[in-house]
């Protein structure tokens, strides 16, 4: 195994360190590893205990992240650590995300070679909480600037460890779990408000951003809630594509699935106010394609194994000439 120290911590009297990446500040005793269980202290040093150990490792399309308007079409590949900073009791990957797995060891300059030597150009840190191997991605940033850097992450970060890294990072699919402190508090472990602020954030820093909802019933698909969130995404920016994913029972939470056409009464409630609405984890084909909110006009059609995509390079709808927010 690789170790490295971590980065945005203090030292504190007794070889005792707080961490300061997330909002959690874990305050550890030497041998204490964090809630994320990729941190521990080793005698007054806050050691990142994940560097270089992943789960996965495969070449995914872009469009499971799931990102609709970033390359649409393109693959990339994917990796993730063995480790999360929140305990939702719904965890859809809590095989790897909640406890220890299997992992493959791999160096920031393995990484480079490994998708150069497969004409691959984007990596996405994924499956579980991609922040928690905040080192690993900030040293591979530095020796790869050609490889473009995707994050699938909760947003749970603290501004200053966030706003070193964004300046490297391409695309990012936020996890916007509820519009409900009371729900982050107490099924996943967590704080709403940094989450918030860390979509704000990256929204302001240009990078190119989608979120994600995962509905489940009874917890946060009433109507209210739902309003809540496309008010936020409004706020911020109605462009900004919104999925709303069906839920299945995992981990510790027993809720039926979710119904489809509560994921596309969700849907149908966000195109209102929302340019680009999408939804994930359902068999048919409603909420796939993408439109151009000027004509209407079918701009990307997304088939079970391949995505067809009209706009050009530039972002413009080939038929009026509309700019489609996204990297194209």
């Amino acid at each position: 195994m690789m170790y490295r120290e971590a980065e945005f911590y203090q030292k504190d009297a007794d070889n005792r360190v707080r961490c300061l990446l997330c909002p959690h500040f874990c305050q550890l005793q030497a041998g204490q590893t964090g809630l994320c269980r990729s941190r521990t202290n080793t005698e007054g040093t806050l050691l990142a205990l994940n560097y270089g150990e992943f789960v996965g490792g495969q070449v995914d399309p872009i469009e499971k992240k799931p990102l609709y308007h970033f390359r649409p079409g393109s693959v990339i590949y994917s990796l993730g650590p063995n480790s999360c900073n929140l305990s939702c009791d719904f965890c859809q990957n809590y095989e790897i995300s909640q406890y220890e797995s299997r992992t493959f060891s791999l160096s920031p300059e393995e990484l480079k070679a490994l998708l150069l030597s497969h004409d691959l150009h984007q990596v996405a840190f994924t499956y579980t909480e991609p922040l928690t191997c905040y080192e690993f991605i900030l040293d591979f940033s530095v020796i790869a600037p050609t490889i473009d850097i995707v994050l699938v992450s909760n947003g749970f970060i603290n501004p200053e460890p966030l706003g070193r890294i964004l300046p490297f990072v391409k695309a990012m699919n936020i996890d916007l779990k509820a519009m409900n402190a009371e729900f982050y508090k107490n099924r996943c472990g967590g704080d709403m408000k940094p989450v918030l602020e860390s979509i704000r954030s990256a929204h302001a820093a240009g990078i190119h951003l989608e979120l994600t909802n995962l509905l489940i019933p009874g917890a946060n698909d009433s109507p209210a809630e739902i309003e809540k969130l496309i008010s936020f995404c409004a706020k911020l920016d109605p462009c900004i594509p919104l999925h709303f994913s069906a839920y299945h029972p995992a981990f510790r939470a027993n809720e039926r699935s979710t119904p489809e056409e509560t994921v596309i009464n969700a849907c149908k409630q966000a195109i209102a106010m929302l340019q680009n609405v999408y939804a994930g984890n359902l068999p048919g084909d409603e909420y796939r394609d993408s439109l151009c909110q000027a004509c209407e006009k079918t701009l990307i059609k997304r088939h079970s194994n391949r995505t067809e995509s009209q706009i050009s390079h530039d972002g413009h709808c080939p038929h009026c000439g509309q700019i489609i927010y996204g990297v194209f």
